[in-house]
């Protein structure tokens, strides 16, 4: 699995995000990728997957999104969705 943090500088809710999503790559560490992406820098990869707002944090599995949360979240909000879909692969 994959989440993608995307966000910009100028975001508050988005600098607040900042370090729950330095925690999930820490705790997630060789069972999930986590990946940022500043939105003022790649706006056409923000574009491509339709950001609205920020911070939007997108789940991929397969390479296929199969997730996303808007707005700032818990940590166990992304947890959740990073654990069922560490159980989907493990199912497979």
């Amino acid at each position: 699995p994959v989440l993608v943090d995307f966000y910009s500088t100028t975001c508050g809710p988005c600098r607040m995000l900042a370090p729950t999503i330095d925690k999930l790559a820490r705790q997630y560490e060789g069972r999930a990728e986590v990946l940022k992406v500043n939105v003022d820098r790649l706006p056409q990869l923000a574009g491509r997957y339709g950001i609205q707002g920020v911070p939007s944090v997108l789940f991929f599995q397969n390479g296929e999104e199969v997730g996303r949360l808007v707005g700032l979240r818990s940590q166990d909000a992304y947890s959740d969705v990073l654990d069922r879909l560490i159980g989907a692969n493990d199912a497979t």
